[in-house]
């Protein structure tokens, strides 16, 4: 018998993407699979995702879901090489957007659409013809955060279940009123459920009733015990601490390969042969409109335009950089928030030819922002893992990023002796606090770095050949999944030669903006009493912590972040 997972989210990519969300889900589920066991991904049947579909059947219709009667579709991704379950009910999901519409205001039935999908995946665990029951039910953030608490619900106590979270700071908090139309038991909307300050909280439901919580990076794993980063959940996720280990994310090291980039126009390059970087870095400057100059510095931005991604920052410390070094040239590509991006545009006609900025999302150019800039700004209040530096290091791109979460384990900073530092791991510049100065300073620290050839060739080179790949993350996952399920073995996959994510080349696609039902972090947390609903796994995990220490804080009322 073979271990059998069913992972539940709202993206994977290439069937439905609006960030890292559904890269991580994507990855891990094609590791883990390639690992020995046997994983099918559970999202709904948005119009996009029947594109990248075949072998589409139906498996069954599934009365009584919130939001209306679904219909269970059972279908193959040749790009992922997965089996794939879509919920199709076109009244929740037939939609130009995922979570928002055109003009980025949330939908405002929300919460019945990811609780129909929560919903959807407690019926599967539960049982339905043609589909085998899995050994593990893997839901991913709050959008699915749900179905733990619906299994123990509905008496499903033989499948274990995970709960990743990728961003604590996303919850689905919607009114209480909802409870009877999501089909929440009235016994679970209560401060031991996920009742959260009188309204329901998805995300809380999950850290509930998991068995077992994961965590995308160490350093984020022990951030959300505190008040700054816990969003009003820390008090509950140190009730659960004992069921949290950290597994970081990983990164497709065949889709963001230099050497193979099919976005870069024949211009391969590697740690030890970087002369192509150098045409690549010409090929962004007129993709941006920025001067052709080999000799300048070129700082790529490219995230959100969003406060927690400090856009509001960037907005006033490029300008100080640009003024300050006057090699320096800057190019930015993301969306988000309109004001931020207003802001930000009209830099372009302060720096003619110097700063350039391109309000939306294209994979192409994306990949040509990596390949060709000398480094990354990459501001954050809070960010639990950080793909976009690992994908600038892969390209020899130094990132200039924020000490918080999955970042302070991924980026190595030369410190005060910043020559050996540099020459021997090094591979970017981190920094402290939320002011325009200190990204100002961490600018200025890596314009000085850059002056110095062979420390900055060192750490591109340190950058390039670090292992940020899944293979190396997805055996922690198999064994944590097999101290759920000690008794369920894996099986090797054999690796498919065709039709795999990393050898396909992406569509140029527009991304949405971001995520719905983020958490008020004005409001004070919770804490209450662990539920009894999920058993402890702390022996079978304690190998798995990988020195990460998450004792319980004590006994405290959450407060605001």
């Amino acid at each position: 018998m073979v271990l059998r997972i069913l992972a539940v989210t709202s993206e994977a990519f290439p069937l439905a993407k609006t960030g890292g969300l559904g890269d991580a889900v994507s990855g891990l589920s094609m590791s883990v699979q390639e690992g020995g066991a046997q994983v099918t991904l559970l999202l709904p049947a948005y119009p996009s995702t029947m594109s990248h579909v075949s072998q589409v059947s139906v498996v069954s219709v599934l009365d009584g879901l919130p939001g209306g009667d679904a219909t269970l579709l059972s279908a193959y991704c040749p790009e992922l090489g997965l089996p794939v379950l879509l919920l199709k009910n076109d009244a929740l999901y037939e939609r130009a957007g995922y979570y928002v519409d055109p003009d980025g205001i949330e939908y405002a039935d929300n919460a019945l659409r990811f609780a129909a999908l929560s919903h959807g995946a407690a019926r599967i665990a539960q049982g339905l013809e043609g589909i085998p029951r899995p050994h593990i039910v893997h839901a991913h953030d709050w959008h699915t955060a749900l179905t733990p608490l619906l299994m123990h619900q509905m008496k499903v106590t033989d499948i274990r279940t995970v709960l990743t979270l990728h961003n604590v700071a996303f919850q689905g908090v919607f009114p209480m009123a909802n409870a009877d139309a999501l089909g929440i038991a009235p016994q679970y909307r209560t401060d031991e459920g996920m009742e959260y300050w009188g309204q329901l909280n998805f995300l809380k439901a999950g850290i509930r009733y998991a068995d077992l919580i994961t965590v995308v990076s160490h350093n984020y794993a022990r951030e959300i015990l505190t008040p700054r980063f816990g969003c009003g959940l820390e008090g509950v996720l140190a009730t659960r601490s004992s069921d949290i280990i950290s597994i970081p994310n990983g990164i497709d090291t065949k889709l963001w390969n230099p050497q193979a980039d099919p976005y870069l126009r024949g211009r391969p390059f590697s740690a030890d042969h970087l002369s192509n970087k150098a045409l690549c870095k010409s090929d962004l400057q007129r993709s941006f409109g920025l001067v052709e100059n080999p000799r300048a510095t070129v700082m790529a931005m490219g995230s959100r335009l969003t406060s927690q991604k400090m856009a509001d920052l960037a907005a006033n410390a490029i300008p100080m950089a640009l003024d300050a070094h006057t090699d320096l040239q800057v190019c930015i590509m993301g969306m988000g928030d309109h004001a931020l991006e207003a802001r930000l545009s009209q830099l372009v006609g302060r720096y003619p030819g110097r700063c350039s900025v391109s309000i939306g999302f294209e994979e192409a150019r994306a990949h040509l922002l990596h390949a060709g800039a000398d480094m990354l700004l990459h501001g954050s209040r809070f960010e639990p893992f950080g793909l976009t530096p690992l994908y600038s290091m892969r390209y020899g791109t130094i990132p200039v990023a924020s000490r918080v979460g999955g970042m302070a384990d991924t980026i190595v900073d030369p410190g005060a002796g910043q020559a050996a530092g540099a020459m021997h791991a090094a591979t970017g510049v981190l920094f402290d606090g939320e002011s325009t100065d200190d990204m100002v300073r961490a600018i200025a620290r890596a314009m000085g770095l850059r002056s110095y050839p062979a420390i900055w060739r060192a750490m591109q080179m340190n950058g390039m050949r670090a292992d940020f790949s899944w293979a190396k993350t997805a055996p922690a996952y198999l064994s944590a999944y097999q101290s759920l399920c000690p008794a369920v073995g894996l099986e090797r996959i054999p690796e498919r030669i065709s039709g795999r994510l990393s050898e396909r080349m992406p569509e140029r696609r527009r991304a949405t903006t971001g995520f719905v039902g983020q958490a008020n972090r004005a409001n004070p947390g919770v804490l209450a009493a662990r539920s009894g609903a999920a058993a402890g796994t702390t022996g079978k995990l304690n190998r798995l912590r990988e020195g990460v220490s998450l004792e319980p804080m004590g006994p405290h009322r959450a407060s605001a972040a």
